[in-house]
Formats: structure tokens, sequence, C-alpha cells
């Protein structure tokens, strides 16, 4: 099914409201979840895949499924990109950048702030504006208020299309700075991926105890659901400098860091993870700051190893 250049919004026969058209590029589960959520609030729809199957359920329900990288671009002036990287955009959009002129391109794949920025400038300097996106939450969350997602780029052209966007998620505006969107995204991929990793090795440990990670939920739950009240604590004085050790030291963090690598190496799980924990703190010990809070660590991580 081909398609031609639309980019007059149309009313929504459910709520009677006026919906912007848009197309989607990158059908994989976070595209697919973005295509229904639109769908389902109303909006015309373009789709293109390299795999135009996975299309069909939406063309069912009234999608178009463009021809080519092409027709996607010049079907609507909004385009969302739900790819693997950033090389990826280059793979897909270059042989079709005559194609970008005038339209909006809001990139929701994951990469480095820097690539990011470099996206940014190849796509502006082809005629488009570009809005850089870092989405928070699973597809099972796409189309949630309760979710969110970091924008970043051009003000006027977030404002223009924010409505849109919040069909998918809570918009969250982080600035001019494309590279911003993908800088807080990453920061929470920090957390996130080190703190389930933390679970995982809980759990491990736990199993080689002949217990299962459903015995250990509820501690599990408590313990990680209490650190929002650390974070309260050490951001005020992480950002004045302050480390002074009055209510903790790093000396005594240091021998629990070690009696955590110590029971997992006694259990014969593996120790990658723990070990990694303690290198940290004893090279803040060798620093001198024995007798520091270890929130002193965070002056050690600010500098390369």
């Amino acid at each position: 099914m081909s398609v031609s250049a639309s980019t007059a919004a149309v009313a929504s026969p459910a709520a009677g409201a006026v919906r912007q058209p848009v197309t989607v590029v990158g059908l994989g589960p976070m595209g697919q979840a973005m295509v229904d959520a639109f769908l389902e609030r109303g909006h015309e729809v373009t789709v293109w895949n390299r795999t135009p199957s996975r299309a069909e359920p939406f063309v069912a329900r009234g999608a178009v499924l463009a021809e080519s990288v092409e027709a996607a671009l010049g079907a609507n002036e909004l385009v969302v990109l739900s790819l693997t990287d950033y090389e990826a955009m280059y793979a897909l959009l270059e042989p079709a950048s005559d194609a970008l002129a005038g339209r909006v391109i809001v990139n929701l794949s994951s990469d480095t702030p820097e690539k990011t920025r470099a996206g940014a400038r190849w796509v502006t300097e082809r005629g488009a504006a570009f809005l850089a996106g870092g989405v928070t939450t699973p597809p099972s969350g796409i189309g949630s208020s309760e979710s969110s997602t970091f924008y970043s780029g051009p003000r006027g052209a977030f404002d223009t299309h924010r409505d849109t966007l919040e069909v998918l998620t809570r918009a969250d505006y982080q600035g001019e700075d494309p590279g911003l969107a993908a800088l807080m995204y990453q920061i929470g991929m920090t957390m996130f991926w080190t703190s389930m990793l933390s679970l995982w090795q809980a759990v491990a440990l736990a199993d080689a105890n002949g217990l299962k990670a459903t015995d250990i939920l509820p501690h599990a739950q408590e313990t990680l659901g209490g650190l929002g009240g650390f974070i309260d604590f050490y951001t005020d004085r992480i950002d004045a400098g302050r480390h002074e050790g009055d209510v903790d030291r790093l000396a005594m963090g240091t021998a629990s860091a070690e009696h955590v690598l110590h029971t997992m190496a006694d259990a014969g799980v593996d120790t990658t993870l723990p070990a990694a924990v303690v290198d940290i703190f004893r090279r803040g010990m060798e620093a001198g700051h024995e007798a520091d809070s270890f929130s002193s660590l965070v002056e050690l991580m600010k500098k390369k190893a």
C-alpha cells in the first residue's frame, strides 16, 4: 500500500478531537507499542519496517504501510524513529535524505549523548528539525501517563508536537541541547542495570543457600525501596562537596563490602560484581578517605581510574 504526503491533522472519530498524523519507523517491540498507542488515540499512522509483515496487524486496524523509507518520511511532518541506535538511523535515512526537509524527526533510539548530538547535526543539515528522546519505560508502559520520556532539542518543535508525543508517555523536556535527553536516559540506565545486577547477585547467593527468589522478595523490596532515604540524605552533601565521616566512614564500608565478597566466595557464586565494588572501596582507602564518608567515593569516580 502506498502513501501520499499529508501533514494536515484529522479528526478522531472516537473523541471528536484533532489528532496529528504521525509516521513511525521501526516496528520492534517498542515501535509496535507506539503504533498501538497512536491508533488507540485516533491518530492516522504511517509505518515502515524492514520486515513488512510486522506491520500487518496495524494495517488491519487502519495504519498505512509505506512502500519505502522515502514514502514514510513524505507522508507526515512528524516522524518517530524507534531503532536500535544512531548507526541504524544513518543506514535507513541516508539513502532517503532528500525526503528529510521540512520533517520533524523524533529519534527515540538509545545511544550516547555525543552520538545523539552528531545525529542531530546530521538531520538538521538536511533541513529537518530534530528532537532526541530517552524512553524510561519498557514497551508495556507505552500509552500510560505514569511513564515518562526525556526530550531535548528545539523548544518550538517540542511545544508544537508535545500533545502528540504525550500519547506515548509523559514528556519531560530537558532543554535545547539534543544530548541532554540521552544523558538523562543513560544516567537512569546506570542506576537501573547496576541495581538489577545487585539483585541477581543476591538471588545467586540465596540459591547457593537453598533459598528461592520469592523467599528473599520482601527483604529485597524493603532494601531497594529504602534507598530513597539515602539518596535524599547524601545529595545536598555531595553537591556541597561535604564528605565528613560524621554518620558513616569509608573504613567501615570497606569492611562491610569485603564481608559481602567473602560471603559470595564461600558460597561458590560468581564474585565479579562484589569484587569490583571492593576494588572501588579499597582505592578510596588508598586515596586517604578512610575516615571520610563513603560518599567520598564519588570524587574518586569522577576521575579516570
